[in-house]
C-alpha cells in the first residue's frame, strides 16, 4: 500500500469512527392540539443536535468521503467551500478531524456566530461581496493554494447514498414507524444545495412511498421561478434566510424529483421561527421558520380537505446562532420588516 493510499484508508476510518461516536438524531413530535385533534400530526427532525449544531454535518461527512473515495484529497491538502455558514462549519470540523487546512469562503453580512463556530474549529474564513461570488472565489483559492474545491453546490446530491445507509431519509422513515400516520402525506425541506431534497426525493420513489415531497423556498431564490419553468440561466437577488435559496441554479437542485414547491416570505420565515420556538420552549433557526410555514399551509390543505395525515420536516440549526439578527427584535424590523401580519396568519392556522 501507498502512502497516499494510506493516508486516505486512515482518513476514511477517522471519519467512521467519528459516525459510529454519534448517535442518530431526534425526531419530534410538534405539539399542536388543534391540528392532532383532526388527526394531522407534525413533526421535526431535530438536525440540531449533530456536533457541527446543523442538518450541514451529513453534508459534511459526505462530501469529505466522496472526494476521499474518489482520489480528490491528499494529505496535507487545504479543503476549500463555497458557503454562507452551515456547511462550512461542518466541513471546518472535518478537516480539522484529518489534519487539513480549510477555507470558507462566504458572503459579507453571514453572521457573526457562525464565522465563530468555523474559527473554533480551525476553519479560515474568506469573504466576498455578493452571494454569486462564492463558487468562483473558491475554486480561484482551490488553485492558488493547490487545494481541493469541495462543491457542495455540484455534488452534495450525488455524495449520499440515497438507497438506504442510514441516510436522512431512511431515518426519518424509521423512526416513523410506531407513529399513527407512519408514512408522511409531505416531507417539507429547504433547499441550498438541494442535496437533501434529492436524497428524500430519490429514497421515497426507490421505496414506493406515497409521500410528496416539498420544497419551502424563501424570498429572492431563484428555485421557485426554476422549478415551475426549467430556465437554468434564472439569477436572483439571493435569499436573506440563511442556508436556504440561491440566487441562481445550481446543479445539484434536481427540480424533477420535487413534487411541490411553497414561495416564503422573509416576514412568514421570521413568523414561523418565533411560533415554532415558542411551541417548542426553545429558540430555532430562520430556516426552520421557512419549513414550519410550509407545513401548516399543507396541514391547513388537509384540515379544509376533510383528510389526516402526518407532516414531516426538519430542524435545521439551533436559533442561538442567530441571536444578533433574527433573534433580534431591533435587526427583524430594519432588515426583515413589520412581521405582525404573518404572525396573525400563522396563529389563526394554529387555532382550533
Amino acid at each position: 500500500m501507498s502512502a497516499s493510499t494510506s493516508w486516505v484508508s486512515q482518513a476514511i476510518a477517522r471519519i467512521e469512527a467519528d459516525f459510529h461516536r454519534s448517535a442518530d438524531t431526534h425526531l419530534i413530535a410538534v405539539p399542536v392540539p388543534s391540528l392532532s385533534m383532526r388527526g394531522i400530526d407534525l413533526y421535526l427532525k431535530d438536525e440540531s443536535t449533530h456536533p457541527t449544531g446543523s442538518l450541514k454535518h451529513r453534508l459534511g461527512r459526505s462530501l469529505f468521503l466522496y472526494a476521499l473515495c474518489n482520489g480528490w484529497l491528499r494529505e496535507g491538502a487545504t479543503v476549500v467551500e463555497a458557503s454562507s455558514g452551515s456547511t462550512a462549519v461542518s466541513e471546518a470540523y472535518f478537516a480539522r478531524l484529518l489534519g487539513l487546512p480549510f477555507i470558507a469562503v462566504m458572503p459579507k453580512g453571514t453572521s457573526p456566530e457562525k464565522v465563530a463556530q468555523i474559527e473554533f474549529h480551525g476553519g479560515r474564513c474568506h469573504f466576498v461581496e455578493s452571494a454569486t461570488e462564492v463558487s468562483a472565489e473558491a475554486r480561484r483559492l482551490a488553485v492558488e493554494t493547490r487545494g481541493h474545491f469541495m462543491d457542495q453546490f455540484t455534488y452534495a446530491e450525488r455524495a449520499t447514498d440515497w438507497r438506504g445507509n442510514n441516510n436522512i431519509a431512511e431515518s426519518m422513515f424509521t423512526q416513523m414507524a410506531k407513529e399513527r400516520h407512519h408514512v408522511p402525506r409531505f416531507i417539507v425541506v429547504g433547499a441550498g444545495t438541494g442535496g437533501t431534497s434529492a436524497t428524500i426525493g430519490r429514497y421515497t420513489r426507490y421505496r414506493q412511498f406515497d409521500t410528496t415531497l416539498c420544497v419551502a423556498d424563501p424570498e429572492g431564490s431563484v428555485f421557485g421561478a426554476y422549478w415551475r419553468t426549467g430556465d437554468v440561466t434564472l439569477k436572483g437577488a439571493g435569499s436573506r434566510i440563511e442556508g436556504i435559496g440561491r440566487p441562481q441554479v445550481e446543479p445539484s437542485f434536481i427540480r424533477t424529483l420535487v413534487d411541490r414547491l411553497l414561495e416564503v416570505k422573509d416576514v412568514e420565515s421570521v413568523a414561523g421561527m418565533r411560533s415554532l420556538s415558542a411551541l417548542l420552549g426553545r429558540r430555532v433557526g430562520p430556516s426552520s421558520g421557512t419549513n414550519f410555514v410550509a407545513m401548516l399551509t399543507l396541514a391547513d390543505e388537509l384540515k379544509r380537505a376533510g383528510e389526516t395525515g402526518s407532516v414531516l420536516s426538519l430542524l435545521c440549526d439551533a436559533g442561538e446562532r442567530y441571536l444578533p439578527t433574527f433573534h433580534d427584535a431591533a435587526w427583524v424590523k430594519a432588515n426583515i420588516g413589520d412581521c405582525s401580519a404573518a404572525e396573525a396568519t400563522l396563529q389563526r392556522l394554529l387555532s382550533p
